[in-house]
């Protein structure tokens, strides 16, 4: 259960820590004190969306922390999945938002995300807003409750993994299915471009290489001429002689002297190796002379490759590796064109099997839901009764619709207030009060069902006074014996019968808003159920009143 809340520089909370114990914890205060602030920190902290307004003007950042204590098996198994471990079964989550919206989150002082607080935060509370009466107005919701009371959940995944491979299937399918003139159009115009690229036969580099060979016989002469000059330089011509006789007459020299002084044979033996070397490089340049006045019509041929390579390239790619894969795309493309009516089959029969795998699926899920319906409806009954609304009736209307994502069902419920009339939508006939009661009694069946510690109804009060809000407050009393309940609440009637009471409070000091938090002892419960029935002005007849209803409550 949730046994500490600290919130620092959100809205007007400068700093609060809050404890919580188990039983019924109800938050009391006058409007704007900041009770709606103390759910939306338990939000951000479990993950939810939270935004840069809720930091308090001034600051730099915000920061919540919860303690958890007293886990239950199943979240200490998720925290374990997730990659945490509790510390003496405990856990802390905390989020801290900065005014530049980046989000710095823990789990037991380890860095987390905001999806793993949301992930681990399903696990430990249940928060009902003031907003979740609407999804009784919506009956596409509906259906979720009885799958929750089901406990449906592993079949629904089974059934949805179906759905989606059936779903990918029949867009694959529509996809095929195109116009026939548009796919005859494709396959002459793939036909054409392979005949083209396969009749060019590019090879990877093959420009780069023809460019540099095109360079070189423009420049051929230039290239003779230097090639020329660097042949005299090492054969000579008739007038002088050149590096290899002069270096042959060196080597001779050197080795002669080498007789008398036997040190020199080292540099007889390197200038014999120049001279080698100087040997090899006149046959590379006699070699390089015949190829550069060898084929004179090449140059023509080149020119030709390199436009048909650059036609090319302006139509299907900008290198050669991109033509070569544009062609291997094309004839893959061109495969599965002309395989049309083989791979129409194979689609069209994987589609029927799934559909009628997704179907029988479907069906038993429905066979599900439609058992868990009648409990489902006698129990909702039974509590608003208990609620005071003992002439409710309630119907589950249940009708086979085409598979979606949810199985092959539309769920309704249809409510009579009134003995004598039909049942009709929730959305025409439950006033503010009526969906109040029935979404907490709807909450109540499904909290049997339910594996999380805590449960926080955020206004449940709504529309409801009198005795129909002190059924509410034994309601909530009566889930808070197995299982630790927060109440925000209005109602003296509700809040008489907390175990603990806490107070929102605020004061102005120096133009600035302050929110503070307080347990209340028996006195200060007086008081503050005092003040809820009789407003700011607190009479003695009042105090008696807040006496009686807790009292009351304690019998109760």
């Amino acid at each position: 259960m949730l046994t500490n809340l600290y919130i620092e520089n959100i809205a007007v909370i400068e700093k609060s820590r809050i404890d919580f114990t188990g039983g019924l914890n109800v938050l009391t205060g006058e409007t704007g004190a900041g009770k709606s602030i103390v759910i939306d920190s338990i939000n951000a902290v479990l993950g939810h969306r939270s935004s840069r307004g809720m930091i308090r003007s001034g600051a730099d950042a915000a920061f919540v922390s919860a303690t958890f204590e007293g886990l239950s098996e199943l979240t200490l198994k998720k925290l374990r999945a997730m990659g945490y471990e509790a510390e003496d079964d405990t856990l802390i989550l905390s989020r801290e938002l900065n005014t530049a919206g980046k989000n710095t989150c823990r789990i037991n002082s380890r860095p987390a995300t905001v999806a793993a607080l949301r992930e681990l935060g399903e696990y430990l509370i249940n928060i009902h807003g003031q907003n979740d009466n609407l999804e009784l107005m919506d009956p596409a919701l509906h259906i979720v409750y009885i799958d929750a009371l089901a406990d449906i959940g592993a079949q629904l995944s089974a059934y949805r993994a179906i759905y989606r491979e059936l779903k990918a299937v029949e867009a694959e399918l529509d996809s095929a299915d195109t116009d026939e003139a548009e796919r005859l159009r494709r396959i002459d115009l793939l036909t054409f471009q392979i005949s083209e690229l396969d009749e060019a036969d590019i090879t990877p580099g093959e420009y780069d290489a023809l460019t540099a060979e095109r360079d070189a016989l423009q420049n051929r002469e230039k290239i003779a001429k230097e090639l020329m000059k660097a042949r005299i330089a090492l054969d000579g011509d008739g007038d002088t002689d050149g590096a290899l006789r002069m270096t042959d007459d060196a080597c001779s020299s050197v080795l002669t002297a080498s007789r008398w002084l036997p040190s020199l044979e080292g540099a007889a033996d390197r200038l014999s190796s120049a001279l080698y070397e100087l040997q090899e490089l006149s046959r590379e340049l006699e070699g390089a002379m015949d190829d550069v006045d060898s084929d004179p019509g090449r140059l023509e041929e080149i020119e030709e490759r390199l436009d048909l390579i650059y036609r090319l390239r302006r139509k299907y790619g900008d290198s050669d590796d991109e033509l070569i894969a544009y062609l291997d795309n094309a004839k893959e493309e061109l495969k599965s064109l002309t395989d049309y009516a083989d791979n129409r089959e194979r689609l069209i029969k994987r589609r029927d099997d799934l559909y009628n795998k997704a179907y029988i699926s479907a069906k038993e899920i429905s066979t599900v839901r439609q058992k868990v319906c009648e409990d489902f409806r006698s129990a909702v009954e039974r509590e608003m009764a208990f609620l005071l609304m003992p002439n409710v009736r309630l119907e589950i209307q249940l009708e086979e619709v085409d598979l979606n994502n949810r199985g092959i069902d539309k769920l309704e419920f249809l409510i009579s207030t009134n003995p004598g009339e039909e049942p009709k939508p929730v959305s025409k006939i439950a006033s503010g009060g009526e969906l109040s009661r029935m979404m907490l009694a709807i909450k109540t069946v499904l909290s049997r069902a339910d594996f999380v510690q805590t449960l926080i109804f955020d206004e449940i009060d709504t529309g409801i006074s009198g005795s129909a809000a002190d059924r509410v407050g034994q309601k909530l009393s009566q889930l808070s014996q197995d299982r630790q309940v927060l109440c925000v609440t209005h109602q003296a009637q509700i809040a008489a019968f907390a175990d603990n009471h806490l107070l929102i409070g605020k004061e102005v000091h120096d133009d600035r808003t302050y929110t503070h938090v307080t347990s209340l002892d028996q006195e200060g419960r007086v008081e503050e159920l005092a003040r809820i029935v009789g407003g700011e002005q607190i009479t003695d007849s009042a105090r008696n009143h807040a006496k009686e209803l807790l009292n009351s409550a304690k019998e109760k």
